[in-house]
């Protein structure tokens, strides 16, 4: 979605600026388009020939210089730019641009641009928090710039507290954010990820191996994509987005209460989560102590979320479920299909070790009440677009 957009750079003289070398080269590899514009003291961190070769574009830093081929480069530099990004944004550059100052190429350049303007400030703990950087911050936002929080961390002078950079993967994040259309702004998508945990004794759980990624992934498509995006996610080591709302649950019925909470007013909900079918019927207080012979736990079936959300479906709700499946894929995929009174059901086959639990990639197949799409082996990054596709052309009304 990002392919063939252009994003103008704007780096500033910061220690942080050789984090930015990875963004630029992240981005090309995305197909996107980087322009990449230089103040004079940001040469004195990285130089402008990384950048270039990264970019495989011009490097501009000199307002004055002779242009090869003639162009007014900060009105050039602005007119390109789907995005331009500031990164590190310095407490100088901040002031300036909040006070409409433009004496070099790239305040020259901001003061033209009419997209998005995506600023990453980065500078000692004091300085960010300075009442005077902070009125610059707040002056910026309410004209309409975009920013991102600083991280807390050890800064390189030695202090600790807010004002480092943001990691690269996570600048990458947010510029595919702003760059991506959002198609789906206005609707509200709960999306159930990971695995649950039925306890046992506090010590040992009944559970599976999924890791989260394919509903994380699902819940930062949506995200980008514009949507109201609310997380219901099992125990995973997995970030979600700062924009996502995030309810972290352990057990069945704890997810269960969550989506049905959220249910009501969604449009969609997908429900990617592996939960348990079965939890114990007694727990025990303290941990069980190995004796001789066998130890039985016995189980009970925990409640069936999707079936439930299918009888309190509405019309114009679409309701997703999914498949993981050892035998009998499509048998057994569009059995749960009818049963469940789902939309759309997403099943795989799970002893693949390219499309089972806690791998990266997927092979999956798509099945509604009119058609069934099998998909090629594809990240689960192109999977979760390829279902947010498919579930938003259901028409339930």
């Amino acid at each position: 979605m990002v392919k063939g957009k252009t994003v103008v750079i704007g780096i500033t003289g910061g220690i942080a600026a050789y984090k930015v070398v990875y963004v630029v080269s992240a981005l090309k590899k995305l197909g996107v388009t980087v322009r990449v514009v230089m103040t004079r003291a940001a040469t004195e961190f990285v130089q402008p020939m990384t950048f270039r070769i990264l970019s495989n574009n011009p490097v501009f830093v000199e307002q004055f210089a002779e242009p090869k081929v003639w162009n007014v480069e900060h009105i050039s530099l602005a007119d390109s730019a789907d995005l331009f990004v500031i990164a590190p944004a310095t407490a100088n550059i901040i002031g300036k641009i909040a006070h409409g100052i433009a004496d070099d190429l790239l305040s020259t350049s901001v003061m033209a641009v009419q997209s998005p303007v995506l600023i990453v400030p980065a500078m000692n703990v004091k300085m960010y928090n300075n009442p005077i950087v902070q009125d610059n911050i707040a002056r910026l936002k309410n004209y309409g710039y975009l920013f991102m929080e600083p991280n807390a961390g050890l800064h390189a002078c030695g202090d600790v507290g807010k004002g480092r950079l943001p990691e690269p993967d996570e600048i990458l994040q947010r510029i595919i954010h702003e760059l991506t259309p959002k198609d789906l702004k206005g609707k509200k998508i709960v999306v159930t990820a990971g695995g649950t945990r039925e306890a046992i004794d506090p010590v040992r759980f009944l559970s599976n191996p999924s890791t989260g990624k394919m509903g994380y992934a699902i819940a930062e498509a949506a995200y980008r994509r514009g949507a109201e995006v609310v997380l219901v996610s099992g125990p995973t080591h997995l970030q979600a987005s700062s924009g996502i709302k995030v309810i972290p649950i352990i057990n069945t019925q704890q997810m269960a209460n969550a989506v049905f909470d959220e249910f009501d007013d969604a449009d969609l909900v997908i429900k990617a989560a592996a939960v348990a079918d079965y939890t114990p019927i007694a727990y025990s207080e303290q941990k069980t102590k190995k004796t001789e012979g066998e130890f039985v736990i016995r189980l009970r079936r925990t409640t069936d979320i999707l079936a439930e959300l299918g009888k309190r479906k509405k019309p114009g709700q679409v309701l997703v479920g999914f498949a993981a499946e050892t035998q009998n894929l499509l048998e057994n995929a569009r059995s749960k299909l009818e049963r469940k009174n789902a939309d759309m059901i997403v099943a795989n086959d799970v002893l693949r070790p390219d499309s089972g639990f806690a791998v990266d990639t997927n092979r999956v197949t798509i099945i509604t009440k009119e058609y069934t799409e099998r998909l090629d082996l594809m990240s689960k990054e192109q999977i979760a677009e390829m279902i947010l596709d498919q579930a938003m052309k259901i028409n339930t009304k």
